[in-house]
This record gives C-alpha cells, sequence and structure tokens, in this order.
C-alpha cells in the first residue's frame, strides 16, 4: 500500500516509469551486447573484457571525476543523457563487425555507453529523495529497488522471447526506444520540477570532496567498504554456481536456473520487508543483513543435498533489500552535495570491487567450487561483523544530519 500512494503522486509516477523503462535498457543492451560478441566470435575473453569496459568509467569518474558528475545533477540533464544513451544503443550493431575494427568500435560504444551510466546511476540516486518528505525516503528508495530487481528478472526473459521474432538490430532498435521514453519522462519531470519548486537543490558543477564527509560520518564510509567486499565476492556466486552444481551435484542448466528464480524470488519478498521497516539501527541492519547473506553463500559450498542449495539461495535473496535499501535510504537523508558524493563514492567502490572480482575470483573457482563459496561467504560475512563491531565499540559517533527541507515536500503536498 505505501508504494502505491507514492505512485498517486504524479512526479512519483513519472519517474518510476521512466526509471523502469531505463533500467529495462539497460538490461537488454547489457545482454544484447554478450549475445551479439558471442554468436559473432565465439569468443569468451572478449565477453569478458566488455564487461570490464563498461565498469571503467564509473571508476574513473568516481575517482577523479566528481565535479564533471556534478554538473548533470538535474533531471533535465539526466534526461540528455538518457537520449544519448538511446542513440549509442541504436547505433552499437551498425559499427559492429566481427574484425578488429569492429572490436574496436564496439569496445568505444561501449565505454561511451559506460560513461553515461557513470553521469546517470548517482545523480538520479541524490535526486530521488528530493521528491518526497523526508520520512519516505525509504519508502521511494524500495520502490525503486524493486523495479530494478524486476528488471533483472524480465531482462532475460525478454531478451529470450523477442529473439524468437527479431534480429540483433532490431533489438538494439527497441533498446534505443527505451532510452528515448525515459528521456521524455525525465524532461517532463525537469519541466514539472521546474515550474512547482523553483531552483534545484543542487546547483550543476555544485561538489563537495569525499574525504571530509566520510571523516565525519566514519559508519557510512566502513559501510561502502563492505559494499565493496560483497561486490567483489558476488562474482563467487555469479561465475562459480554453474561449476558448483556441475561438479557437486551433477546438474545442467534446469537447475541453475531454479537457483537463480529462487534469488529472484527470495528478492521480491524481501523488498517490502526492507522498504517498511523502521529506521533506527541503520547500520545494524545492514550489516546483519551482509553477514546473513556471507553465511548463506558460505553454506552454499558446505551443503550435501540440493534442495537446501536452494532455500539458502532463497535467502541469499530475501535479505538483499535489506542491504541496498538500508544503505541508500541512509544516503539519501544527507543534503544534496554530500549525498550525491557518497553515492559517486559507492558507485565507484563497487564497480571497482565488482570488476576485481570477476578478474581474479575465477581462478578460485576452478581450483575448487566449494572453497571459492566458503571462502567469499566468509570473507563477507567477517567484514560486515567486523564493522558492526567496530561501530559499536571503537569509532567515535558520526556527526548529526542536518533537518532536510526538500523541494519535493511542496510537490507531495499538491
Amino acid at each position: 500500500m505505501g508504494y502505491l500512494r507514492l505512485l498517486r503522486q504524479r512526479p512519483v509516477l513519472v519517474l518510476w516509469l521512466a526509471q523502469s523503462l531505463s533500467v529495462l535498457g539497460d538490461r537488454l543492451y547489457a545482454l544484447a551486447v554478450m549475445w551479439v560478441v558471442y554468436a559473432s566470435t565465439g569468443s569468451a575473453s572478449l565477453m569478458g573484457l566488455v564487461a570490464v569496459a563498461e565498469s571503467v568509467p564509473y571508476i574513473a569518474l568516481g575517482t577523479v571525476g566528481r565535479h564533471v558528475v556534478a554538473r548533470f545533477s538535474s533531471f533535465g540533464s539526466l534526461a540528455l543523457v538518457d537520449g544519448a544513451r538511446g542513440a549509442v544503443a541504436v547505433a552499437l550493431p551498425f559499427l559492429w563487425s566481427p574484425d578488429g575494427h569492429g572490436i574496436a568500435a564496439l569496445l568505444v560504444g561501449v565505454l561511451v555507453l559506460g560513461t553515461l551510466g557513470a553521469l546517470f546511476d548517482p545523480n538520479l540516486g541524490a535526486l530521488v529523495p528530493d521528491l518526497v518528505e523526508p520520512e519516505k525516503v525509504q519508502q521511494i528508495t524500495g520502490l525503486l529497488d524493486l523495479t530494478g530487481r524486476i528488471a533483472r528478472i524480465a531482462g532475460p526473459a525478454s531478451i529470450g522471447l523477442l529473439l524468437l521474432v527479431v534480429s540483433e538490430v532490431q533489438l538494439f532498435a527497441l533498446n534505443g526506444v527505451t532510452f528515448a521514453v525515459s528521456a521524455v519522462a525525465l524532461g517532463w519531470l525537469a519541466r514539472c520540477i521546474a515550474t512547482t519548486a523553483g531552483e534545484a537543490p543542487v546547483r550543476p558543477g555544485e561538489s563537495v570532496p569525499a574525504w571530509p564527509v566520510l571523516r565525519a560520518h566514519p559508519r557510512v564510509g566502513l559501510a561502502i567498504g563492505v559494499h565493496g567486499v560483497a561486490l567483489f565476492c558476488s562474482a563467487v556466486t555469479a561465475v562459480g554456481m554453474p561449476a558448483l552444481l556441475a561438479t557437486r551435484y551433477g546438474a545442467g542448466a534446469g537447475v541453475y536456473g531454479i537457483v537463480t528464480a529462487a534469488v529472484g524470488i527470495g528478492a521480491l519478498l524481501g523488498n517490502p520487508l526492507a522498504s517498511n521497516r523502521r529506521s533506527e539501527g541503520w547500520l545494524a541492519v545492514y550489516c546483519g543483513a551482509w553477514a546473513v547473506q556471507g553465511a548463506a553463500t558460505m553454506c552454499m559450498g558446505l551443503v550435501l543435498h540440493l534442495p537446501a542449495l536452494i532455500l539458502l539461495a532463497l535467502l541469499t535473496g530475501l535479505v538483499t533489500p535489506a542491504t541496498s535499501v538500508t544503505l541508500r535510504t541512509h544516503l539519501g537523508m544527507f543534503p544534496p552535495t554530500e549525498r550525491l558524493r557518497l553515492m559517486a563514492v559507492d558507485q565507484t567502490v563497487i564497480r571497482t570491487g565488482g570488476t576485481a572480482g570477476m578478474l581474479l575470483l575465477p581462478l578460485l573457482v576452478n581450483a575448487s567450487p566449494r572453497g571459492a563459496f566458503v571462502t567469499g561467504g566468509v570473507m563477507v560475512a567477517g567484514s560486515a561483523l567486523a564493522v558492526l563491531l567496530a561501530s559499536s565499540r571503537r569509532l567515535r559517533p558520526d556527526a548529526a544530519l542536518p533537518a532536510l527541507a526538500t523541494r519535493g515536500h511542496a510537490m507531495a503536498a499538491e
């Protein structure tokens, strides 16, 4: 019911529709690129290179490009970004060919899309809390989290069905359409905000360095660090699950699909719980959820029966929204400039961790799938529990957050 009440506010509804299409476009594009590359070259290594290239701009802009990122801190700017993403997505298949020139063009296109994504993601996350009252930040964060999870499930299913009736080139055109419609919706939202609330809370280009904010709020820095460790270790399940199923249970793609579905179902069930919990004790909830997920991952490498593995997969999905919604809600309570910087730092850390994990952890999976699951689970649970212990005993208190009067309050009152 909380989500339905939010969606009755027209700006929130438009944002939700725009984000639904934008995230679905992201998923369709990512899957389509991998499909085209592998179908044309048969090279798994090239697929990995494309995945790494897409993350490089997130790391670079998050590290040294804070002023560039801050220049896009408005819905109007994000509309232009999504329009550009649509144009690049449509152009990619016409530039692609399975030779050196085509591979170079593809990598350039992936880098451009990654750069646009690195500008879009933290700015959207920083703008969302300004659409609602502070007490509803958690709910709108949960709503967009749910949207992303549905897109992750719908994306693979959609591309499988679409490729039965359209070509890869037409599929990229559809990707471009989703970005274009999202751009139109964001443009409308920008005009609505300009006429309703006047000046934006963050002037384009306005930015703050991350280190003073993290020093004033050490628990936030540690929470982001745990996020990076967890994304580093996520390569174990992403790469290692098929190997674990094959070597330990003699199972194939069908069982892998069941396990993946269990994770997705768990995440959908866990989202309302994460979005409606009380806001007190955010770090305990956050670290506790990661500790549970790490313990479940570790147990995946130890259990002897397939039903137990599926239940553990369901559990990992169930607690995942508690990690993402809790952290983003807390970051959403910061003033706009600090909020944007912290969300950009979080993006940088998780992209760096995820990329490093995809490069390094497959070696551990090849040596021992079971050992990789145990190691990854211990790392995630251990880092979460260590942060929770340090925060309760050794860290000085975080600086108090100022009361926020966001531009969304006037809009929500309409």
